[in-house]
């Protein structure tokens, strides 16, 4: 029999999704994690196969008051919050603030401007699956992009400072190409010392050391969020403030009912993504407002692990250029996600 309240519930980490917290919880105390998952939530909806969480169970399990639980977990949040703010697909974040929590692997859903964790210098977006964060120790003029990067955030709101650090990924994607390169041309060379760091050649195997797409956007992130206030504002005085999205449906990613599952986001429809906004030249305002994420995969590296110095430029041109808005990818199925993962509580 389950207990009404566990005798020690450790809390949940910051931005954690539910199924990761309630399968830590039965790892500690040795209980049915279906059992337990049952235990916390409900049917959707009469006779509804996918079960919600409910989070006065979820507090009266656990201890802990609900508008704690909330405050680390986004899925339980009352009004919800704007999803398009988060990745589509949770992934483990700083492998040193996971060790602070025990019970098994800590699954996140990160906010998009979340590149670094500054607490102990580590990289830990865009996503990759299966690739741990990467110790930036010796790189550190990627940790102080990312305080610039939320000077940005706070300043404009999350989607101008989304939309000015996608446009400054693409340039630096189209510079960073295999076509030949200016002379002399100082941040090329940059771009490559900061890719021997976090990807390293292996010269007895002659292959590259835990290549992913991910280390290819860090390599440039300096320059794209040095390029983000230049990109072209929409018409007015400045950026807005996290203007609020006018698709249709998208009064729909709030709501917790979708078919969708956690690991797996459905691919929808991708809106119109022409305009100056995703021009350069920020000498003139932008008639378009800022650009909101498309839906899509993280980009899979599992192809891309061979070749010469040319050819792991060429992935910074082809996977970031391809790839910049799937690892900037959209929380349109974001809320399906976050209420569809709780169908899985393994996750």
């Amino acid at each position: 029999m389950l207990p009404r309240t566990l005798p020690d519930p450790v809390p949940p980490a910051r931005h954690e999704i539910p199924p990761s917290y309630i399968s830590r919880l039965a790892t500690l105390h040795g209980l049915d994690v279906d059992g337990l998952w049952s235990q916390v939530t409900q049917p959707a909806y009469p006779g509804a196969g996918r079960r919600v969480i409910v989070p006065e169970r979820l507090a009266a399990l656990t201890g802990r008051s609900v508008r704690a639980l909330a405050g680390a977990m986004p899925e339980l949040r009352d009004p919800a919050p704007d999803w398009e703010m988060f990745r589509h697909q949770p992934q483990a974040g700083c492998h040193l603030c996971d060790a602070r929590h025990p019970g098994g692997r800590v699954v996140r859903l990160l906010p998009h401007h979340a590149y670094v964790c500054l607490r102990h210098g580590t990289w830990i977006g865009p996503p990759d699956i299966d690739h741990p964060a990467v110790d930036l120790a010796r790189l550190p003029d990627i940790v102080d992009a990312q305080r610039r990067h939320l000077l940005l955030l706070r300043r404009y709101g999350w989607a101008a400072a989304y939309d000015a650090v996608l446009t400054g990924l693409m340039l630096c994607a189209h510079i960073w190409s295999v076509d030949g390169r200016p002379e002399p041309f100082g941040t090329w060379d940059t771009w490559d010392d900061r890719l021997d760091i976090l990807i390293p050649f292996d010269r007895e195997k002659q292959d590259y050391i835990a290549y992913s797409t991910s280390r290819l956007f860090a390599a440039v992130y300096p320059e794209a969020v040095a390029l983000a206030p230049l990109s072209p504002r929409p018409t007015g005085v400045g950026w807005p403030a996290a203007p609020k999205p006018s698709r249709p449906g998208s009064s729909r990613r709030s709501q917790a009912a979708s078919p969708t599952p956690t690991t797996h986001p459905t691919a929808a429809a991708t809106p119109s993504r022409t305009g100056p906004s995703q021009t350069p030249g920020g000498h003139r305002a932008s008639l378009w407002p800022p650009t909101h994420p498309a839906v899509s995969a993280a980009p899979s590296p599992a192809s891309q692990r061979t070749g010469s110095p040319a050819t792991k430029r060429a992935r910074c041109g082809s996977a970031a250029s391809a790839g910049t808005r799937a690892a900037h990818s959209s929380s349109t199925a974001t809320s399906s996600r976050s209420s569809s993962a709780t169908a899985n509580p393994s996750t």
